[in-house]
């Protein structure tokens, strides 16, 4: 009896041993023992960019976004150098680097070669939600990060022209359904977009319209936008997310999507959903898209080099 208990006991930890190597997923609490201080180094870099410039929290959160849907939450967007996903046309634009550096640094000197930036990345953005007043969820983390990163690649990455039935393949190609891509495109009610995102909208959207406006915009809206983004003005200039993406409005012309906005809002004779438990699962699912754990990736101590 002995004998098989220890046979049994070897052969056990061989399988955890496999599993290991393999991965698992992510967890909460991964670093308790490792490095119980990720969470709060993370919140206080952060707390402390933010407080210099709110706009680094809607930067975070869509790197964040930007970097799961290239090759997985690998934090292969922080990578720097010649056509990188970093340089790509989609991510031209996006802030924050400094605030992931800067607590990678700090977290470096706390705990050597322990947190990845994947994880770091993904603690950053939940905590720019919170500091503009969104809703928390608790991060899991075990994220590997990835050794490749290139621009082309970014190529299917969900744009602001797509249309619907394009951004649901995309989000369906990354495990998530209509009501995460819904759910997630809440996001944009924090941040800006530079005019060039979406200047066809209000002058060159169609040509059988009277005004060649977006026929979708609030007629009582479209003087405000126009004077926002002038037609021959400023391209970098920034406005507020809200209504302004074409690929937002799509979500209320289709029939599927439109269902899950009036369900978040609550319109009579349907079943209500919570946008904050729903935008908090969706966010959890997302953060898990093509995890790269155990031996798949490692932890890069500087996260802009592939070191």
């Amino acid at each position: 009896m002995a004998v098989l208990t220890s046979i049994c006991l070897f052969l056990l930890l061989i399988a955890m041993a496999a599993a290991l190597a393999q991965g698992q997923g992510t967890r909460v609490g991964f670093y308790f023992y490792s490095c119980p201080q990720v969470e709060s180094i993370v919140k206080e870099t952060v707390t402390a960019y933010f407080n210099s410039n709110p706009t680094v929290a809607p930067g975070l959160l869509r790197m964040h976004f930007h970097d799961c849907f290239v090759r997985g939450c690998d934090a292969s967007i922080l990578i720097a150098g010649s056509a990188t996903e970093r340089t790509a046309g989609p991510n031209s634009l996006l802030r924050g680097y400094e605030v992931i550096d800067d607590a990678k640094t700090r977290l470096e000197a706390a705990c050597p070669g322990v947190v990845s930036c994947a994880d770091i990345l993904s603690l950053a953005a939940h905590d720019s939600v919170l500091l503009t007043k969104g809703v928390g969820w608790k991060v899991p983390t075990r994220r590997r990060d990835g050794r490749v990163s290139v621009a082309s690649e970014t190529a299917n990455f969900p744009a602001f022209f797509d249309s619907i039935e394009v951004q649901k393949q995309k989000f369906a190609d990354k495990g998530l359904n209509e009501q995460d891509l819904v759910a997630l495109v809440g996001g944009h009610t924090i941040g800006t977009s530079a005019c060039q995102f979406f200047r066809d909208r209000p002058y060159n959207f169609n040509s059988t319209t009277g005004n060649s406006a977006d026929p979708s915009i609030d007629p009582a809206f479209l003087p405000q936008l126009q004077a926002l983004c002038p037609h021959n003005g400023d391209a970098s200039r920034r406005v507020a997310l809200d209504t302004v993406l074409e690929s937002d409005q799509k979500l209320w012309t289709d029939a599927s999507t439109r269902s899950y906005v009036q369900r978040f809002l609550g319109m009579r004779g349907l079943q209500a959903l919570s946008f904050n438990v729903e935008f908090r699962s969706s966010m959890v699912k997302m953060s898990n898209v093509g995890l790269k754990t155990g031996t798949e990736g490692k932890n890069r101590r500087v996260c802009s080099v592939i070191n």
